[in-house]
């Protein structure tokens, strides 16, 4: 019986000494870390927490250590970085521009769309969309949001002045907005009954992504679609969510067939029989270079998804942060509805273009929020080959997190980070700070071409809101709960009321 005990320990040593020890899991133990386990190394740190208390342990290891630290459970090393030198070398090239193998699971939802494809697709993808979030475009997109600015704040004027859940309501704006300017359907009442089963599909998605991502076990395909409940559910919530974008991308191809719509290189000139402004939208793009056979169905569906969810999901988390501060920063309220008095006056016309780019303010005041509560708090990238990282040599294949909320909340970049101050944005008060200091939209190649049609839907939503309406806090900022996510998510709902005011007098006070 000794001889079998002495015989099974000698082969654990063996297993962890394989496990913990090869040249990869030294590289990475040579950096700063918390002790591991016997063979599993760090696993136990993850799998023993909540979706919380894992958001909550990634702050806590930021706070120990300086700007980076190791992560090691056989087979994944992964360096955490969260130092703007460090983000620079990752970010500002195409040396490790291929994304973290995490990102593996969202393939059998956003399969080789743009956020995860790689080399020459990824490159074609890129330049096809890059035409669709072109600086001359973007503009053609903001009559469309003009109209769902109104529908908002009709919704909002239902309140009564009674509190709301920004979350949904953000939500629900956000997506119809992406819908009808990137994607060219309006939701019928029909299909916003599916797009709330898409919303909260995608909602239960991030959490199952989450718990897989924190069980190295349930890191095999395998063992996750067999054997695990968590696998047979994210196929019936991926049912769901690509049910809703095959509708969406059947309707629009209908409606382009039977000529109900411009094409896309019809500089959204006046339609003579309508006396409209065409529009153009990004998945008529996709739909004449098909034509062309530079992409398939396949890759439409792709791509539509990718952006659906990108497009909707990061914005709304934006503007609900954004609505959140300035509730609870009523000095801060007051000087950006001071601005847009000075722009507006009593005048109650639409925005204009020339508008929101008056709104310097209100800019900052984004910039800002977007610093405290980044919408994607992290993103992962593929280190393809050797390099050194604060000093340590990174070996290749090694999965680099780029932790953006804790760049974001770092003391010796941003003084008493957990403030809402707009004001660090202004430019003389952004002297000296490192050019990967601040990167909400990620950075260098592989940075979101979406980013100026976010701002600009941010911009154009907060500006109509404080047109009318008084936000007036009921959650506070410290009741908020974080959560581990795709994207930065918190536990309960967010409610502010949103006070109807006549005149910008009432609040401003002159």
């Amino acid at each position: 019986m000794f001889f079998y005990l002495f015989g099974f320990a000698a082969f654990l040593v063996v297993i962890h000494i394989l496990f913990n020890y090869n040249p990869k899991a030294r590289a990475i133990l040579r950096i700063p870390t918390t002790s591991g386990n016997f063979i599993i190394g760090h696993a136990l740190n993850m799998l023993l927490c909540s979706e919380v208390e894992l958001f909550r342990l990634g702050r806590e290891m930021a706070a120990k250590f300086q700007g980076i630290y190791g992560f090691h459970a056989f087979p994944v090393s992964i360096v955490n970085i969260y130092n703007p030198e460090d983000v620079e070398i990752i970010t500002s090239n195409m040396k490790h521009h291929e994304k973290g193998f995490i990102y593996k699971f969202l393939q059998p939802w956003l399969q080789e769309g743009l956020l995860l494809s790689n080399g020459p697709k990824w490159q074609k993808r890129r330049k096809i969309l890059t035409s669709a979030f072109h600086f001359n475009i973007i503009p053609k997109y903001f009559a469309t949001m003009k109209d769902n600015d109104k529908v908002l704040i009709e919704t909002l004027k239902k309140s009564d002045g009674q509190p709301i859940d920004i979350v949904t309501t953000i939500s629900e704006y956000t997506l119809n907005t992406i819908c009808e300017t990137a994607m060219g359907t309006k939701l019928s009442e029909k299909e916003s009954e599916l797009g709330k089963s898409y919303k909260e599909a995608i909602y239960a998605l991030g959490r199952l992504l989450v718990k897989r991502y924190s069980n190295v076990f349930a890191y095999s395909d395998f063992i996750y679609f067999y054997l695990t409940s968590l696998g047979r559910r994210q196929v019936k919530y991926l049912n769901v969510i690509q049910d809703f974008t095959k509708t969406i991308i059947k309707q629009r191809k209908e409606a382009l067939n039977a000529n109900e719509v411009s094409d896309i290189n019809d500089n959204n000139e006046e339609d003579e029989m309508t006396g409209r402004k065409k529009r153009t939208v990004m998945l008529d793009l996709l739909l004449s270079v098909q034509k062309n056979g530079q992409i398939d169905d396949k890759g439409i569906q792709e791509e539509v998804d990718t952006f659906m969810f990108e497009g909707h999901d990061t914005t709304a988390g934006g503007l609900t942060y954004t609505l959140l501060l300035l509730a609870n920063h009523s000095d801060i309220q007051k000087k950006v509805v001071e601005e847009l008095y000075k722009i507006f006056g009593e005048d109650t016309r639409e925005a204009t273009l020339g508008d929101l780019a008056e709104m310097k303010y209100l800019e900052l005041c984004l910039k800002e929020s977007v610093r405290l509560y980044p919408p994607v708090p992290h993103i992962l990238r593929q280190i393809t080959q050797p390099c050194k990282l604060s000093n340590f040599d990174i070996p290749a294949n090694t999965m680099c997190s780029i932790h953006i909320y804790d760049l974001h909340h770092n003391p010796k970049l941003y003084p008493d980070p957990e403030k809402f101050d707009p004001e660090r944005f202004l430019p003389e008060n952004s002297v000296g700070r490192h050019n990967y200091a601040y990167i909400p939209f990620s950075a260098g190649p592989r940075n979101c071409i979406g980013q100026k049609f976010a701002m600009m839907e941010m911009k154009s939503a907060i500006s109509s809101i404080l047109r009318n309406f008084e936000l007036v806090p009921v959650t506070k900022v410290e009741e908020v709960v974080l959560t581990a996510d795709i994207v930065l998510r918190n536990t309960d709902p967010i409610y502010v009321k949103f006070q109807p005011k006549s005149r910008y007098l009432n609040l401003i006070n002159i």
